[in-house]
């Protein structure tokens, strides 16, 4: 009790938005981030090959700082916290659940670069929270280039077409797989490895993100 009330006053507990200390009621996100920040609403457009799709908010601003701190500042401990909010939300929008719980994977090389696979930690967060199991069913096969570089909805596609492989589809066979992720902005990411899944045997394919692009000129695209 006394080594973790040290270690509470050496590094106290912060904002996952926002990085201000959290009061002693505070978990997770702070009272102004939660007044202040706006969660995303219903997805007013369709990503080919998902059933449906959500996100805890939108990329832009404080969430946007966050997530590029998660991704290329090694804050590993921000998957906790995410993974928390975006469970609730889970809940409340997919009250019957999901048979597998997977994610999009990241290239070998770049996880050997960062050092994490930043949307595996995310799917092992959410997947303690809805008490499951976290399970790999693709793998990235290819070292395609970051999509924040390229501009058109067109080439994104082209970007990620045959990127992934699916790993033991006998596991997800005729079942409802929800697909876990960082970062939505075209959506091209999430529909091929949904595509993947599908062609596979998955009988439908739904998509969760941190954050999601609500307009996609306005944002700077994901940077997997």
């Amino acid at each position: 009790m006394i080594l973790q009330r040290i270690g509470e006053l050496l590094f106290p507990s912060k904002c996952v938005l926002c990085r201000s200390v959290l009061a002693k009621e505070e978990a997770d996100l702070c009272h102004e981030c939660r007044k202040e920040i706006s969660d995303f609403s219903k997805p007013k457009r369709s990503i080919p090959f998902l059933a449906s799709w959500t996100a805890l908010w939108y990329y832009n601003g404080s969430v946007r700082k966050s997530l590029l701190r998660y991704k290329f500042s090694g804050r590993r401990s921000y998957a906790g916290p995410y993974g928390r909010l975006l469970a609730m939300k889970l809940l409340r929008e997919y009250p019957m659940g999901f048979d597998i719980l997977t994610w999009t994977p990241i290239s070998r090389l770049r996880r050997f670069k960062r050092g994490y696979d930043q949307v595996e930690l995310l799917a092992q967060a959410v997947a303690r929270e809805l008490d499951m199991e976290a399970t790999q069913t693709l793998v990235k096969i290819r070292n395609n280039p970051p999509q924040s570089g390229i501009t058109g909805h067109a080439e994104r596609r082209a970007n990620v077409l045959c990127v992934y492989r699916a790993v033991e589809p006998e596991r997800f066979r005729g079942k409802r797989v929800l697909l876990l992720d960082d970062i939505i902005t075209s959506g091209a990411t999430a529909s091929e490895a949904a595509r993947v899944l599908l062609t596979a045997g998955a009988a439908e394919v739904t998509c969760a993100a941190v954050a999601a692009s609500d307009n996609e000129q306005k944002n700077k695209p994901n940077s997997r």
